[in-house]
């Protein structure tokens, strides 16, 4: 083939439709992803949104290609034209503009393109690992949007996805067969990442079949293993960039790009793999085996070869023997079809319409009600220090002890005193509904540590599948695994059943009751409760023995056992200094507690009064009355509050008696003589207020009907002698 421009103006036409049809692959995938609310298509679309980095790096280089050869041909063309001319005779690397811009791009712009691409690869597929382990999480679940979703449209899912991995695997065959040409080997990199979109899609497309069948769990898997093929392309493409580094290279010779990936090529042209195999097996042999009848016969017959083990492995997969000590059921297409077998030969549909599914029911399985597998010392020690081995062991919720009447009321008293403390300091606590709850959280907190202790206890429950039961033991539950857990769904379901049966029976038993039980064993009682929890949902399951290996109380509370007798006599202590305390203020206030008592009641029968009849009600008014009787009787604070209040009450009525007996008492002069009425009042103002004042002004009535005699005299400063002179003399 002649290589000239025309040749990579081709290669960069071909590039042009690679990248769009990358483009429209990728935005479709995504597209739907987000419209159709399906997590594995927005997974699937992350790397054909890479691959378009690609594709437009191939149609620079070409496009630059192009151009270094069109410049050659100007050289070529004034070479020619002046063949004398020494400014000609410099070479094409050092004169030519678009040969150096060409190296340059496969020297630095393909390499950082090919790290990019596998930079975002791993970036990419890192964030999404995350957003799984997230899912995981029940505390960061809460915190996401929306979990893993899977599309509610199988049909078009399905089309999307096949017709897709269809052309790109036609169009990665084609651009393959391109690339076997010297001039347009680069385009094996866009080959390579068009077939990984085919497979891409190939593998959503067939995890959307498996969905149709009930198996929505396989999606999960298949977008897990494109995050995983999505780092495999990318640590191959650094290990790619990291060989070329240290490979030769020659003269003239166009580098091969790092992302141009080996295998993807090979899936790419899939002759070239059976050429390889073909050199291989020349090559083990050490003569061209591969050019004899035998081989071309087997390579012809291969075909029917296959088929033939096919139908052979079908035909073998009919035939199912159930042993002895087990039981067995078909299941057609995951339903379960005909009896249980026991002990015999099974025919069935060939797999996989048909499959046989058998249990060991005689073997005694053990359950775990707490950590699994403990190893416990030879010498159990009640002791706080506790083994490595048992810092996990779980503990339960027991009775506690009955309290006596005085320890009651004393913690009552306690809780009740944190309570006004916390209301006075402003530490109100809310409920989950956002009102504010009538008990702190603190206080809360002690009221139930004094209803329940902890016990810690290892619970070991042996089980089977019941006799004649197997198809309710498959019914009840599957055996998917659970992420991140040793156990499946149906040993998680058993276990929660058994736990919730165990926390509600000891929380009901008193400590004594549970480390020395009395009467029937609590063993017994244990394992007749949790068989009768697994009756009911139909679980399918014997309990054959229930044991406690382990039992003994919480290491830390166990040390507050020895306290206790000091906390009773603190108990009664705090008793006596109440009672003392509300007998002296009671006294003081009431006379006496029985009093108090009495009026305590009247108030509350008074309030009662006063909401339901009204302040001014009769009752209201009798319930007053007796109350301030029963306080007056008392001759205490309260009583001498009440004389206090009458008196002044009465004071405050005869005042007011006076008042109004002046006031009528002046009301005749008023009538008689109005004006003088006044100028007397007036007068007697002045009298009463112009003797502490140094500077007067007299504002009266019209001089010419008043005639007002003025006196000024000093004020005397000490003793008065005079004064006493005229009253003696006055006197005698």
């Amino acid at each position: 083939m002649r290589v000239d421009h025309f040749a990579y103006q081709q290669a960069t036409r071909v590039a042009g439709f690679g990248l769009l049809l990358q483009l429209l692959i990728s935005l479709t995938l995504l597209l739907f992803g987000l419209l159709g609310r399906d997590t594995s298509f927005v997974i699937g679309s992350l790397y054909p949104l890479v691959g378009l980095l690609i594709w437009v790096v191939l149609i620079v280089v070409f496009h630059q290609h192009r151009l270094e050869r069109l410049e050659a041909l100007e050289e070529d063309e004034l070479r020619e034209a002046r063949p004398d001319a020494s400014i000609f005779e410099t070479g094409r690397e050092e004169a030519g503009v678009a040969g150096r811009r060409l190296r340059q791009m496969h020297k630095w712009l393909v390499p950082i393109a090919s790290l990019v691409v596998s930079g975002l690869l791993i970036l990419l597929a890192i964030l999404t690992f995350v957003w799984f382990r997230r899912l995981d999480d029940e505390m960061s679940r809460t915190n996401l949007e929306s979990g893993f979703q899977i599309g509610t449209s199988p049909g078009w899912q399905i089309a999307l996805c096949l017709g897709f991995a269809v052309i790109a695997f036609i169009f990665s065959r084609f651009v393959a067969g391109m690339s076997k040409q010297q001039a347009w080997q680069n385009l094996r990199g866009g080959a390579g990442f068009m077939v990984g979109n085919s497979l891409v899609c190939l593998i959503i497309a067939i995890g959307v079949i498996l969905t149709l069948f009930d198996n929505t769990g396989v999606m999960l898997v298949i977008s897990k293993i494109i995050l995983v093929f999505m780092f495999a392309v990318a640590g191959e493409t650094i290990l790619n960039f990291i060989l070329n580094l240290y490979r030769p290279r020659r003269r003239g010779e166009v580098p091969r790009p790092a992302f141009d990936s080996r295998v993807l090529s090979l899936l790419a042209a899939p002759d070239s793999i059976v050429r390889s195999i073909n050199e291989a097996v020349n090559y083990q042999f050490g003569f061209d085996i591969t050019s004899s009848w035998g081989y071309q016969l087997l390579i012809r017959s291969f075909a029917w070869l296959a088929v033939f083990a096919v139908v052979v492995l079908l035909a073998l997969s009919t035939l199912v023997i159930v042993e002895p000590d087990q039981q067995g059921v078909r299941l057609r297409f995951g339903r379960i079809v005909g009896d249980v077998r026991q002990g015999e030969a099974v025919w069935k549909l060939p797999w996989p319409i048909e499959t046989v599914e058998t249990y060991d029911v005689g073997l005694i399985q053990e359950l775990f009600i707490g950590p699994a597998q403990l190893v416990y010392p030879e010498i159990n020690k009640w002791s706080g220090e506790t083994d490595d081995k048992v810092k996990t062991r779980k503990s339960f919720l027991v009775a506690a002890q009955p309290m006596s009447e005085n320890v009651r009321r004393a913690v009552e008293g306690m809780e009740a005193s944190a309570a006004m403390e916390n209301s006075v300091l402003g530490d109100t606590e809310y409920d989950a509904d956002g009102g504010e709850a009538t008990t702190p959280k603190s206080n809360r907190g002690d009221s139930l540590g004094s209803r329940f202790a902890l016990v810690n206890a290892d619970i070991v429950i042996r089980w089977r599948v019941k006799p004649g039961e197997l198809v309710k033991f498959l019914n009840f539950s599957s055996d998917a695994p659970i992420a991140r857990s040793m156990m499946n769904m149906r040993e998680k379901a058993l276990y929660t059943i058994a736990l919730r049966e165990v926390s509600q029976f000891l929380a009901q038993q008193p400590m004594d009751n549970v480390l020395s039980p009395k009467g029937e064993s609590l063993l017994a009682r244990l394992e007749s409760r949790v068989q009768k929890s697994f009756n009911d949902y139909g679980t399918g399951v014997e309990v054959v023995s229930l044991v406690i290996p382990f039992l003994q109380p919480a290491p830390a509370a166990a040390e507050s056992f020895e306290d206790m007798s000091i906390e009773l006599q603190n108990a009664r202590k705090i008793i006596e200094e109440a009672k003392r305390k509300v007998a002296v203020t009671m006294a003081s206030l009431v006379g006496d507690s029985e009093s108090a008592d009495q009026i305590t009641k009247l108030i509350a029968e008074l309030r009662t009064a006063e909401k339901d009849q009204g302040t001014d009600s009769e009752a209201a008014r009798s319930l007053r009355g007796q109350i301030e009787d029963k306080l007056i009787q008392g001759s205490a604070e309260a009583a001498t509050l009440i004389s206090l209040a009458r008196a002044r009450r009465w004071k405050i009525v005869t005042d007011a008696q006076e008042d109004t007996a002046e006031v009528r008492g002046q009301s005749a002069a008023y009538r008689a003589a109005p004006e003088l009425f006044r100028e007397r009042l007036l007068m007697d103002v002045f009298a009463s207020t112009l003797n502490s004042v140094r500077m007067k002004y007299i504002l009266g009535p019209d001089t010419e009907r008043v005639n007002m005699g003025i006196e000024m005299r000093e004020p005397d400063v000490g003793f008065n002698l005079q004064e006493y002179i005229n009253t003696d003399s006055g006197g005698s």
